[in-house]
């Protein structure tokens, strides 16, 4: 494997979901890693995050880097701040919030790789007037291997 540079990202580069209150960068793609991780990094308004949902293949690793979040990982709650790490396993149940008064950045490691920029791409698309049925959803996420199983964190 060759050693591989990213550039700072143009603002065209940024994925907007105003839907989920969230823009993504996609730092890392998979193809950087021979598909064995992914970097993202999340602005979230505040009081947003996405829906409670697990993946089948992959960990995510959130590591705050400004503001603060409340996350639930399998039922379980933790607020973190910036430079705290917060771990969801392959198979866990998760989602978070925006809990800080401006907007929160995070970076989002995904092992093993994953196509953030398709991914995130075509739930623009799904989303783009507000949030769908759970129906609607689910057939989205059957083809990523994600399930969505309910609402964001309230707090």
């Amino acid at each position: 494997m060759q050693a591989q540079f990213s550039q700072s990202k143009e603002l065209d580069d940024l994925i907007s979901i105003p839907a989920i209150g969230v823009d993504i960068e996609v730092c890392i793609a998979p193809t950087a890693t021979e598909n064995q991780a992914t970097l993202i990094a999340c602005t979230d308004e505040p009081g947003f995050g996405p829906p409670q949902h697990r993946h089948e293949r992959e960990t995510e690793v959130f590591h705050v880097l400004r503001g603060r979040y409340l996350f639930e990982v399998d039922g379980r709650r933790v607020v973190a701040h910036a430079g705290e790490t917060v771990v969801a396993p392959v198979g866990s149940t998760h989602r978070f919030t925006n809990i800080d008064d401006k907007p929160s950045r995070m970076l989002v490691l995904i092992t093993p790789g994953f196509d953030a920029a398709a991914f995130f791409s075509e739930l623009r698309e799904i989303m783009a007037n507000g949030r769908p049925e759970p129906d609607a959803l689910n057939e989205f996420g059957a083809k990523w291997g994600v399930e969505f199983l309910g609402p964001p964190l309230a707090t």
